[in-house]
């Protein structure tokens, strides 16, 4: 049996959760179900591999560039708690519960292409990570009661392949808002903040107009150029938090921003310090860049490969990918979405510090940065699809109070692992983490009895919106269209379900065109 255990968990490791590998193999199989020779199977597989690499070097690029600045706003704030991040957690628990986790997330890979291939939710959830990170939390709130590692694998599995079906599908309407076609879907667990953010779009921005049409003067339409006008906002954001460190602090603690978390030296005096702010602004300009290249390339790839799986394997199917995908279809919402959330961040923080602490125990959850730029970077892009540049800021600052207070509530059912100075970062682990942590509180079989029908509603209910939402062509932009009209409004795609006509956004110029219909 250990040699199954060591298997399993080389699996999910080494493979299964790292997003390249992942995405080479499917893009492998969509290939070889389509019969190209083995020259294009090589070659497609790598480049789909290159490309998700490329997204996870931009993302370590962004990463290094928000930590001093990170550090910074906690010295101007003087806040201290727990800063959601999931590879912190995950990290943590692997310690604890490695082979339960490898074999969960098995489990519910198969269970989720067992649901794609039976029921209507035809979506394959291709962001290795994130499974991982829901395979360690369900891993984790079920073995709180301390029940076998059967019964958690088990009913964990059959719960992952759910949320792995269920998401893109109650996302899907507002996704096909976004890119215009409905060839992908998003497979992130960040999907509760999307839908928030295209809900608000739709009842605040019916008037307003898409942040990719922003005019500006003459003499700023440089700052048309996304990774331009993105290396800018960061560079003075960060010149400004600079600045009021060096206030507040002083020489001595401020110079040691660049150092904390980093690696880094300590800045030698207030010049370098000030000069350190502007590059690390213009690095996260590039991190965009590399991420948005890599989108573009891996979707060149993966997406017409997967036409041989949705043929072959599971009919009908659709890849759900990680949240940049929506990137460059609204490349200004996600620097107005980033900035907003993380102010909802702050103010969510504020009201922690103030009123839900010492009323409720709540802990004081830090906004951070990363989580805060690819979650609300998204959900700028899904407020401002239904609602434009309003839609974009109302949406995103939703978001950002959303995985403010949801991590708050998930660490009360987490054991001891609620004591650790992080936690699960994004909004379906916090909402569907806590749902099952307090329903497993009722102990022994009726615990789990409760938990299965939980998963058991969020399953019926992902099918009903599929068939009464997304199957009828439900557009939640139609209201905006019919009082903003588009001149370039492009046709639907034809696709294999029978969908209803919808105004589509045209993506901005450089975003990766749709691959033809299957």
């Amino acid at each position: 049996m250990g040699w199954f255990v060591t298997l399993a968990t080389f699996l999910v490791n080494e493979i299964l959760s790292e997003p390249a590998y992942l995405i080479g193999i499917i893009t492998a199989v969509g290939l070889i179900a389509m019969k190209r020779s083995t020259g294009q199977i090589i070659g497609g597989a790598i480049k789909a591999t290159l490309g998700f690499l490329l997204i996870g070097a931009g993302a370590g690029l962004v990463t290094d560039s928000l930590a001093p600045l990170g550090t910074m706003i906690q010295g101007v704030t003087g806040a201290h708690g727990v800063i959601p991040t999931n590879e912190a957690i995950v990290g943590i628990a692997q310690d604890q519960f490695g082979s339960r986790v490898a074999w969960l997330m098995i489990l519910g890979f198969v269970v989720s292409l067992l649901l794609a291939r039976f029921t209507p939710l035809r979506y394959v959830f291709l962001t290795g990570h994130h499974m991982l990170f829901m395979a360690t939390l369900l891993t984790v709130v079920l073995a709180n009661g301390g029940r076998s590692t059967i019964a958690v694998v088990a009913v964990g599995g059959v719960l992952l392949g759910i949320m792995l079906v269920a998401m893109p599908a109650f996302a899907h309407p507002w996704t096909k808002r976004v890119t215009g076609s409905d060839t992908v879907a998003i497979g992130h667990f960040g999907t509760a903040g999307y839908i928030v953010a295209g809900a608000a779009g739709k009842v605040v921005g019916k008037r307003s107009r898409s942040t990719e049409e922003m005019k500006l003067p003459e003499g700023l339409r440089f700052l048309r150029d996304s990774m331009v006008a993105t290396a800018l906002s960061m560079l003075l954001i960060y010149l400004v938090m600079a600045v009021l460190l060096l206030v507040k602090e002083g020489q001595k603690a401020a110079f040691k921003a660049f150092a904390t978390g980093t690696g880094g030296a300590v800045a030698t005096d207030t010049g370098n310090y000030l000069m350190r702010s502007v590059m690390q602004g213009l690095q996260f300009g590039i991190a965009v860049a590399v991420i948005l290249f890599g989108v573009r390339t891996i979707l060149g790839e993966l997406v017409p490969a997967f036409q041989g799986i949705a043929q072959k394997v599971v009919p009908g199917a659709l890849p759900a990918l990680d949240a940049p995908i929506v990137f460059p279809y609204a490349q200004n919402a996600v620097l107005i979405g980033f900035i907003s959330s993380f102010t909802g961040g702050l103010i969510g923080l504020a009201l922690l510090t103030w009123v839900f602490n010492p009323a409720f125990g709540l802990a004081l959850v830090l906004p951070g940065l990363v989580p805060h730029f690819f979650t609300g970077g998204a959900a700028g892009v899904y407020g401002n699809a239904t609602g434009g540049r309003r839609g974009a800021v109302v949406g995103a600052f939703l978001n950002g109070l959303l995985i403010t207070f949801l991590p708050a509530l998930l660490l009360k059912v987490l054991g001891a692992f609620g004591d650790q100075n992080t936690t699960f970062g994004d909004a379906d682990f916090g909402w569907f983490g806590a749902l099952i942590g307090n329903a497993g509180k009722a102990g022994g079989a009726a615990g789990l009895v409760v938990i299965v029908l939980l998963g058991l509603a969020v399953l019926g209910a992902a099918i009903l919106v599929q068939k009464r939402v997304v199957d009828t062509g439900w557009d939640p932009g139609a209201a905006r269209d019919a009082l903003m009209p588009r001149e370039s409004a492009v046709a639907p795609a034809e696709t294999g379900t029978a969908t209803a006509a919808y105004a589509k956004i045209p993506p901005p110029a450089g975003a990766p065109a749709p691959p033809p219909a299957p």
